[in-house]
């Protein structure tokens, strides 16, 4: 396997989320310590969420902080129980990654493809692999962005320039 043969580019780091049972807490820190930006907030049932997003950095070169709490720290998913919950990476052509990694191998979480809570399209792999499907995160969940053609462009820009 060769980087010629992948049909897509992971460009960056797209975001951080980071749980906890009290965001407040998690505020503390990262937004009255650090100086991280609140841009945004979500809440899913579904996802047993809620979560303060947060920004480091602008423009296409932003990264996400997303602070996060569950709505029932007694139902799953259990976002605080893993304190860095996942990483996200910009991906250039998310449709043509999800193909090309799931034929490697590559266990994907379930939900497939869909609108993330900041309105990019997003996946996760999954963080353990299975018979099925040898390839997993390890023990992370890595969430899959599809870019914006700016945040695209800026990274050409970036590596051409390099």
């Amino acid at each position: 396997m060769t980087a010629s043969s992948r049909p897509f580019k992971v460009l960056g780091v797209q975001q951080i989320a980071i749980g906890g049972l009290d965001k407040w807490r998690l505020q503390k820190l990262w937004v009255e310590m650090l100086g991280l930006e609140v841009t945004g907030t979500f809440q899913s049932e579904r996802e047993n969420v809620d979560e303060d997003i947060c920004a480091i950095g602008s423009g296409p070169f932003k990264v996400e902080v997303d602070l996060m709490q569950p709505l029932d720290p007694e139902k799953k998913p259990a976002v605080h129980t893993t304190p860095l919950n996942h990483i996200g990476l910009w991906i250039d052509d998310l449709p043509a990654a999800v193909d090309w990694l799931g034929a490697q191998g590559v266990r994907f979480a379930p939900g497939g493809i869909r609108k993330g809570a900041a309105g990019f399209d997003i996946t996760f792999l999954h963080p353990k692999a299975s018979e099925e499907f040898p390839i997993g995160g390890e023990g992370v969940l890595i969430e899959l962005v599809q870019a914006p053609p700016e945040v695209v462009s800026a990274f050409a820009k970036l590596a051409a320039a390099a």
